[in-house]
């Protein structure tokens, strides 16, 4: 189980607002920025991103078939806003990982609360 589309229209017009205030450079949180594969228009979607070793992972809260995901993968990288800084990511991965390793303790409850185990990994480009 993962959030529904539901509470996924809900977020985008009134949670990512909120978020969105924040993301930029609160801890476990960020804005993945691509481009639409078929736009070409340049996006920025907040998510929860943890730093794991040469790169970061976010937690799949609408699952690995979102359009950003799409995006991202097709592209084959994104950029990625946290803490104040921006970096280059390439070689994203969709992980599935039901015990959600790379996860905080408290992030890994929350996860696991609402059934959240797909997983984006992204190395860093100048790593």
């Amino acid at each position: 189980m993962v959030l529904s589309k539901g509470l996924a229209r809900f977020n985008r017009v009134v949670t990512n607002r909120i978020t969105g205030r924040i993301a930029g450079w609160a801890p476990g949180f960020g804005f993945v920025v691509h481009e639409g594969r078929r736009s070409g228009r340049r996006y920025r979607t907040p998510v929860n991103v943890f730093r794991r070793g040469d790169g970061y992972v976010v937690a799949l809260t609408y699952g690995p078939t979102t359009d950003w995901v799409k995006n991202v993968l097709a592209a084959g990288g994104c950029e990625l806003t946290t803490r104040g800084r921006t970096v280059r990511l390439r070689a994203p991965r969709i992980v599935h990982d039901e015990r959600r390793d790379d996860m905080p303790a408290v992030v890994k409850v929350i996860l696991t609360r609402v059934g959240v185990s797909d997983f984006l990994y992204l190395r860093r480009a100048d790593g």
